[in-house]
């Protein structure tokens, strides 16, 4: 989710009854260089808690040293992710990777743990591939290492979001530790949210790829969950009023030019699937302004609206 959840997202799926917010993922080894970018991923907002400031590496020396500067915001939570399958990643033996040594693991959560007052939670996946699933090892690990919860992705790094995620492996997960545990994965309705949480038993869940360009999916999750109720679809309208509404939240923290760069994959996801979209998208794709926006998308709902 980088480049995905960051203050203006969140922001928006807050008003949605996101009950816990997890910001973009940022490196230890950044925090402790002073970096300029990675610092300005930890910036939030007191309408955002309870949230979790997500941080990545394998160095517990390291870990612990970038968790001290960043309990110094005071999150509600420090995630250590445990979980990124990506190349970049766990080449440098980060985020999935450390599920292939679960003695590592518990001392990077261990140092984190006795490093900060903050509460400390872990994201990891069912292990590194088919042949090595691991979940319950590596959970039973950090548990013991002080973590507060544990999220679990039910898929291996091998598969990144490939094919459908375990359920009954995130259960395993689930059976086995005396701290909650919290699933992930495949969640792109309120059906199957309401199916992880029977078959996992977990005490909650976590919703990622699927809330890109769909933050009402949060409420529609909640409601149902609560009353067995669906709640309608976002129309159009809906959609092209948030692309507005997210733009110019976006252009509040990062800048118009900033902002309307990134927003355009965005856009991507609100307008997926939508009605004569292909000849709108170079267009789109090309928006420096607000201004801009809003007249490209004012024309739209003319034409398709109207």
């Amino acid at each position: 989710m980088a480049g995905v959840t960051d203050r203006a997202y969140r922001q928006i799926v807050k008003e949605f009854g996101v009950d816990l917010l997890v910001s973009e993922m940022v490196s230890a080894k950044g925090i402790c260089y002073g970096s300029e970018r990675t610092l300005d991923l930890l910036d939030f907002g007191e309408e955002e808690r309870p949230i979790a400031l997500q941080i990545f590496g394998s160095e517990p020396e390291t870990m612990a040293q970038g968790a001290i500067a960043v309990a110094k915001l005071r999150p509600d939570f420090i995630d250590i992710n445990m979980g990124c399958p990506t190349p970049k990643i766990v080449k440098n033996n980060d985020g999935a990777a450390l599920m292939k040594d679960p003695e590592l693991a518990r001392q990077v959560v261990s140092a984190v743990v006795e490093a900060v007052d903050v509460p400390v939670s872990v994201k990891i996946r069912l292990g590194w591939d088919s042949d090595h699933i691991n979940a319950v090892e590596v959970a039973l690990q950090v548990e013991a290492a002080g973590a507060a919860f544990v999220t679990v992705h039910g898929r291996t790094r091998e598969q990144f979001y490939r094919g459908q995620a375990d359920y009954a492996e995130i259960a395993r997960v689930k059976q086995a530790l005396s701290i909650p545990v919290l699933g992930n994965g495949d969640v792109d309705s309120p059906q199957q949210a309401q199916r992880l949480l029977e078959e996992t038993g977990c005490d909650g869940l976590l919703v990622g790829r699927a809330a890109r360009g769909n933050p009402w999916l949060f409420r529609r999750i909640k409601h149902y969950l609560e009353t067995g109720e669906l709640l309608p679809e976002p129309t159009l309208s809906d959609k092209l009023e948030m692309i507005r509404t997210h733009g110019r939240l976006a252009a509040k923290y990062k800048g118009e030019a900033v902002a309307m760069k990134e927003l355009r994959k965005h856009i991507g996801w609100y307008l997926k699937g939508a009605p004569h979209i292909a000849a709108l998208r170079p267009r789109l794709n090309q928006v420096a302004a607000l201004a801009d926006l809003d007249e490209i998308l004012q024309e739209y709902a003319t034409q398709v609206l109207d």
